[in-house]
């Protein structure tokens, strides 16, 4: 059985990877430049984009952020937004989901070296 604290066994899966993986890549690409200040690494690597929608007419995001009052929480949301509308050219609106941030949302092989996990 894996580790639930390991980075990567805690990955989402996006809904969109079904009916748009090239949008989907497209997207991940684009969020990979937004870096929590805090930490040093991307919305991607940290795993804070728990679901993609792609419809239509818009995307729908969900979010988390590490934690419940990151100071930086409204300008990471912000930023997702609208890198999402400029890689999909779509109107994006993002959901700020409850679930707890932990280290095995982050992408495989990132190691922080804080002795945490």
């Amino acid at each position: 059985m894996e580790n639930p604290s390991q980075p990567g066994t805690n990955r989402p899966v996006w809904d969109a990877e079904a009916t748009h993986p090239e949008a989907c890549n497209k997207l991940r690409d684009a969020l990979r430049e937004i870096i929590d200040p805090e930490i040093g690494l991307n919305v991607i690597q940290l795993g804070l984009i728990r679901n993609v929608r792609i419809e239509p007419d818009q995307v729908m995001i969900r979010m988390i952020l590490t934690t419940p009052f990151c100071p930086y929480g409204p300008a990471l949301i912000e930023m997702t937004r609208q890198k999402a509308e400029e890689a999909l050219g779509l109107p994006t609106f993002i959901e700020l989901g409850m679930e707890m941030w932990d280290f095995s949302m982050m992408e495989e092989g990132i190691d922080l070296g804080w002795g945490l996990y």
